[in-house]
């Protein structure tokens, strides 16, 4: 596959899900009677990147995320030089499904950007449960640690063939079952950096947190899982290895 290809398919993918991720959070998650809730919102995290994964891993590797994206490289799977490219696209994919979806949002008549938010992701009085920003940088870095980890056993060559979609999509569910109340849910740059262009203000200038946080974790779970012996040469991607180029 050539570059354009696959971070076009990292894009699209990207914008699947943030748009369906922070989609049901702002459309559905408090609709009056038939509200998804918590359980629904988490749940509509891990099916984006479960759909995709099967979509277009055999294209991009369906990354998604910054942090995926250098854990990969950390965990020897991916290449420095195509890391900057990945990321980028992913960033546009975030940004603009957060645009489209603060256009769809908008269009209800008591809708208010300020008030009603579009899912940003942030601490402290901007937290859910007004969790302080320690304890946002430390579930942010711990979860993001055991995603990239997961995500590299998950795809492992030695690990069950056509599993790895279900195993990672039903993580993410779970991380974001755990940590909505304390921040949103990051443990992805792009996911926060889309809604925050778009909400502006505390959302920028909380932002940081969220690159810093899953990055180190991200970085962490790919030394960690290197460290614990792979001895086959490892898929580069999350459900498998992108074709060759024709």
């Amino acid at each position: 596959m050539t570059m354009v290809q696959r971070t076009s398919a990292e894009c699209l993918g990207t914008f699947w899900l943030v748009f369906g991720g922070c989609g049901s959070a702002v459309l559905a998650a408090a609709f009056p009677q038939v509200g998804i809730g918590l359980l629904g919102v988490s749940l509509a995290f891990g099916l984006t990147v479960l759909t995709m994964a099967y979509s277009i891993g055999h294209i991009s590797g369906c990354h998604l995320n910054p942090a995926v994206t250098v854990g990969l490289w950390a965990g020897g799977r991916f290449p420095a030089k195509d890391i900057l490219p990945y990321v980028l696209a992913q960033l546009v994919g975030a940004f603009a499904a957060a645009m489209l979806l603060y256009a769809i949002a908008a269009g209800k008549a008591d809708y208010s950007l300020a008030v009603n938010g579009l899912a940003a992701n942030g601490y402290g009085d901007h937290s859910p449960g007004q969790y302080a920003v320690t304890s946002g940088l430390a579930i942010e870095l711990v979860l993001s640690f055991f995603f990239i980890l997961i995500v590299l056993g998950a795809t492992d060559r030695r690990a069950p063939a056509g599993f790895a979609p279900l195993a990672i999509g039903l993580a993410l569910a779970l991380i974001h079952l755990i940590s909505i109340p304390v921040t949103n849910t990051s443990v992805n740059p792009a996911r926060s950096t889309g809604p925050a262009l778009v909400v502006g203000g505390w959302a920028l200038q909380q932002l940081w947190l969220f690159w810093v946080a899953p990055l180190a974790g991200g970085l962490a779970g790919g030394l960690a899982y290197r460290a614990l012996g792979e001895d086959l040469p490892a898929k580069p991607a999350i459900t498998g290895e992108p074709k060759p180029s024709v």
